[in-house]
Order: structure tokens, then sequence, then C-alpha cells
């Protein structure tokens, strides 16, 4: 395991609320919350190496997901652009080609799956993308959420519909290392 990956590790165990921003309002919560990692899930190629750098300043792990910045593409290049314009620390896709990228880059990797059937749950454990973590929405699903736990090697991020304590609780005994919301409630628990 490199020292980044370990560095991942002990950010999920110690802070197990992620901070998920999906616009510039809850910048300011996430920079004063206890939470040690923050996803981007929003911004542009024009000001997402701002807004990470923000993030790094406070000492804070800072993910990019690719697939929701304006500007990004689809293709490779999108990983070499965080590596190359940001500090993040990491980068989501739901794109294997990207993460397999970003992997080589250095960069730590989270590939997100969509959970709504038994096709999708499958795909989550033929992934090949060896991703560093795994985050699944939605992160409500317990049963589900346990059953993965036990087949998938990954550190998994439980993500969407998290709408309260009992739910962050019932992701995180179901197997779930870490949960990711938007909710600025959540990230106080």
């Amino acid at each position: 395991m490199t020292r980044k990956q370990t560095d991942f590790m002990q950010a999920l165990q110690d802070s197990p609320i992620i901070a998920a921003l999906k616009n510039d309002e809850g910048l300011e919560p996430a920079l004063e919350s206890d939470c040690a990692i923050v996803f981007f899930l929003y911004g542009s190629i024009l000001n997402i190496d701002q807004l990470v750098a923000r993030v790094k300043e406070r000492g804070k792990l800072a993910f990019v997901h690719a697939d929701l910045i304006e500007g990004m593409t689809a293709k490779d290049i999108a990983a070499n652009f965080i590596a190359q314009r940001t500090q993040a620390d990491g980068i989501i896709s739901t794109r294997p080609n990207i993460i397999r990228r970003a992997k080589a880059l250095d960069l730590l990797t989270i590939q997100r799956f969509f959970l709504f059937d038994s096709l999708s749950f499958e795909n989550v454990l033929r992934q090949n993308s060896n991703a560093d973590a795994v985050d699944l929405l939605p992160g409500t699903m317990p049963r589900v959420l346990s059953r993965l736990a036990e087949k998938v090697q990954q550190p998994i991020i439980a993500s969407g519909l998290l709408a309260d304590k009992q739910d962050i609780m019932a992701a995180l005994s179901a197997g779930a290392h870490a949960i990711s919301t938007t909710s600025t409630e959540l990230w106080r628990i």
C-alpha cells in the first residue's frame, strides 16, 4: 500500500463522513467541518483548481468527480487535467478508463456505481479498474451494502439519499467504510 493510500484509509477511519459539495454554498461549511475528505461534485475546468486549493489549504483530502466537472470529457485526458492542473488527491468517476488513467498518474481513485438492479450489482463485482475505493449509490440500502461488503475488496463509500443519523449508522453497520453526503447537517454528526 502506498503512502497516499495509507493516508486515505486513515482519513476514512478517522472521519467516516465525507463532505460532498454540489455548489459554492457548501464550501465554507465543508472547510469548517471535521470532515477530512471533500468530494467536488461541481465546478468547471476554469475554477476547479482554485476550489481544490482552498480545501488543500485546510489540510483536507480533495477528490474531483471528473464526470461532473463542466468542460471535462469522458476521455483519459480528464485525469491528466486533474493531475496536472489541480492539487487534488484523487478522482471520482463512473468510467473505468478514467480511473485506470488516474491510477497511472498516481492519483487516488474512487469508482462510482449506481445500484438499481442485479446487473448493476454484478458490475460492481466485475469492475476491473482496481480503484482504491468504490462509491455506491444510493447509500440507503444496508442489505445490499452488506452483501457487497462481503465480496468487494476495496473500501466502500455509501452515497446518495442519506437523510439522517440512522441512515449513516445503517450504512456503516452494513460494511461501508464511510459515507458521503451533501447535507451540511450530517457533516456534524
